[in-house]
């Protein structure tokens, strides 16, 4: 299946929450959920149905997949690879979730959007322990240092994303040096610390069926 191209905000209203897949627009009245906050589509407006359990699981998977912009067979992956390791399989999925390159790049606030994160990632714009990386999926470890490279850091869009990400919070587990433009990954996130609206104990049960 293709990335989906279409409109972001329309993904959120079928979700039926913010997703934060269009950066600041989504901190504004121009937020399409808040002056329409029902499904898209002609029966959008039409009384919603009461999902069944499988309705209910299959929907917080896929909010998780638009959350982090990931397509089946990438999800799927990372939930392979979570049933395998130590612990509860949906911390340990939402954890190596965060812990890719594009989600980072966004919660140290140097991007507005993940999708904004994964396409300056692509683009080269961000180093790893002072080496390119453009891999958005790039998992990062404790010590992980993640900053703009130098030849971006005077590009006008750096600028002003260095002057909105002044006033965004990061998480305890990064460390945010806006005057280097750089951040370090102190630890991995705890699932207290994971601000995403997902139950995914529901998609551990999706997947195990």
């Amino acid at each position: 299946m293709a990335r989906y191209t279409g409109p972001a905000c329309r993904l959120c209203r079928r979700e039926g929450i913010k997703l934060f897949l269009k950066g600041d627009k989504c901190y504004t009245d121009k937020c399409p959920i808040d002056r329409r906050g029902y499904a898209p589509g002609e029966h959008g407006q039409g009384r919603r149905k009461k999902l069944s359990e499988y309705g209910l699981q299959l929907r917080e998977k896929q909010k998780a997949k638009r959350l982090y912009g990931l397509l089946e067979k990438q999800f799927h992956r990372y939930y392979a690879l979570a049933s395998r390791q130590k612990g509860i399989t949906g911390e340990n999925l939402l954890i190596l979730l965060e812990s890719r390159l594009d989600n980072v790049v966004y919660r140290l606030g140097f991007a507005s959007s993940r999708k904004e994160a994964r396409q300056l990632v692509l683009h080269g714009h961000f180093a790893v322990n002072g080496r390119k990386v453009n891999i958005p999926s790039y998992r990062v470890k404790p010590g992980d240092v993640i900053e703009v490279r130098e030849k971006s850091r005077n590009n006008a869009k750096f600028k002003e994303l260095a002057e909105l990400a002044a006033d965004r919070a990061v998480p305890p587990w990064l460390e945010q040096d806006l005057e280097k433009m750089r951040g370090t990954v102190l630890r991995l996130p705890t699932r207290e610390e994971i601000d995403v609206p997902v139950e995914e104990h529901l998609i551990v049960e999706l997947y195990s069926k």
